[in-house]
């Protein structure tokens, strides 16, 4: 009998508008979304290998000037992942480069910063055409899978037939959800040959796998609107009413809830910017800084007052070549040094926990109160499976730190703020050609990709979540239309 009325339910649906609409979305909307991204991404790779290329370049004509602490001495630049082709994430928010200064890691400019009026408009990628157009379709499919049926007067006849009500509403979930996930699936099919043909790695496991993973975790978010739909249905008994509501419940879940959390977390947890910790960086080096000199001009005037008559003179001559009084000059300002180094050191670290402890407190405020809606957690699992999410964006700035660290021990430590010490480096690296001080520089480390065991590990709250949300709304349904009297 269900399979009796399943392929009822598939005929009405098979020769309805709605079909053909969404047979034409699916056509043309998936295969050229995930060509016009592929195309993208190939030119953000390109982009990617010029400018590293490009900075190579210009270090090795012109060495920067690390006396100066806003210098970047290197770069470290983000690498351009290929599941972008499925969903941006925060592929084009976070910064293009992080350059390495004496006082701190600076962000170099976002891919935003050059974007088009269009960004406005939001990004068209897999997860848009999944998460906003195919969750108002499957409503569409589904607000009259009872109310039409009781307005016609066809459910009091189907059900006096010794039908099972639970067999009926069997029949509506399946039958329809059959319906609407072969179109997706077989242009879902065509947009990865396509891109596949332009040159997209999908016989790579660490591709292929998020691929399905994003297979499944579609049709789970589906399935979720489409036994939202039949729960809508069961409580009205007008076909239009209900597609009101439906309508009116789809622009909170998908359009209002996950931005409008954000909104409300920037109040309850408000944070500061990035510019304003860097200037407290430079504000707190400039300081530091100056203390130092001033200890420094102290030990510098003992020492050369305890020496008396022609020997003072001679101790005043500063010769780049004098190596016994550069060692005097290295001992005496070594200690003064080291602890001003650890004391600017302490206190940015410091001031990055205080920042970071702001920033994560606001995001997990943002990111529970928008979990309310299923469409939420359909963009975490999407951006984590495609590598564009937190997990890319953690990784992306911890790197930056530990590469900060390597140079702040290799490279920036050797260099000294004071006049004295300014006048004796710039006189040795005159000595020295410019090869040898860049070969100072260490390089920068490679972005290492997340794991499959962490974007697990960082999505299954959400997955549970959807789940939880397709169980849910079912059994509300089956309730409400055991409950109903027909």
């Amino acid at each position: 009998m269900l399979m009796t009325l399943n392929q009822k339910e598939i005929m009405h649906h098979v020769l309805s508008v709605r079909f053909v609409a969404l047979l034409l979305m699916c056509l043309l909307l998936v295969p050229l979304t995930l060509s016009i991204n592929y195309r993208r991404y190939s030119q953000n790779r390109v982009d990617y290998q010029e400018s590293i290329k490009r900075e190579q370049a210009e270090t090795k004509e012109n060495p920067p000037n690390a006396q100066d602490p806003n210098t970047e001495v290197s770069k470290l630049f983000l690498k351009p992942t290929p599941l972008s082709v499925f969903a941006n994430g925060l592929e084009d928010a976070l910064p293009t480069y992080l350059g390495m200064t004496r006082n701190g890691v600076r962000q170099g400019s976002a891919g935003v910063s050059q974007a088009s009026v269009a960004y406005v408009l939001g990004n068209l990628d897999f997860l848009f055409i999944v998460g906003i157009v195919f969750s108002l379709l499957a409503l569409l499919f589904t607000f009259d899978a009872v109310a039409g049926e009781r307005e016609a007067g066809t459910l009091r006849i189907n059900l006096s037939n010794s039908l099972p009500r639970d067999v009926f509403l069997w029949s509506k979930l399946i039958g329809g959800y059959i319906v609407f996930v072969v179109p997706f699936l077989v242009s879902f099919l065509l947009g990865l040959l396509l891109i596949t043909w332009q040159g997209f790695p999908l016989g790579e496991f660490k591709i292929a796998l998020p691929v399905l993973g994003l297979t499944l975790i579609s049709l789970l978010y589906i399935a979720v609107f489409f036994a939202i739909g039949v729960a809508i249905s069961t409580y009205l008994d007008n076909a239009k009413t209900a597609l009101i509501v439906a309508f009116t419940f789809w622009v909170f879940a998908v359009l209002i809830v996950p931005r409008g959390a954000f909104v409300v977390a920037k109040l309850v947890a408000p944070t500061r910017t990035q510019q304003t910790v860097y200037m407290e960086k430079t504000i707190l080096r400039n300081n530091l800084s100056k203390d130092k000199d001033e200890k420094i001009g102290e030990k510098m005037a003992e020492a050369l007052s305890g020496n008396e008559g022609a020997g003072s003179e001679n101790t005043m001559v500063i010769r780049s070549d004098d190596t016994a009084f550069q060692e005097r000059m290295d001992k005496l300002k070594k200690p003064i040094e080291e602890e001003f180094r650890l004391a600017f050191q302490n206190q940015t670290d410091k001031i990055d926990r205080d920042y970071q402890r702001e920033k994560d407190r606001q995001e997990q405020v943002g990111e529970t109160l928008s979990r309310i809606a299923p469409t939420s957690s359909l963009s975490y699992i999407a951006i984590n499976l495609t590598q564009t999410g937190k997990l890319k964006r953690d990784r992306y700035f911890q790197t930056g730190e530990r590469y900060f660290s390597q140079l702040n021990d290799a490279y920036f430590s050797e260099i000294s703020d004071d006049a004295l010490a300014q006048i004796l480096q710039i006189a040795a690296r005159l000595n020295e050609s410019s090869e040898s001080e860049t070969d100072k520089i260490p390089p920068p480390p490679t972005l290492t990709e997340p794991s499959l065991s962490d974007t697990l590990r960082r999505s299954a709250v959400d997955v549970c979540l959807l789940g939880f949300f397709a169980i849910a709304f079912t059994a509300i349904a089956f309730l409400k239309f055991f409950r109903s009297d027909i």
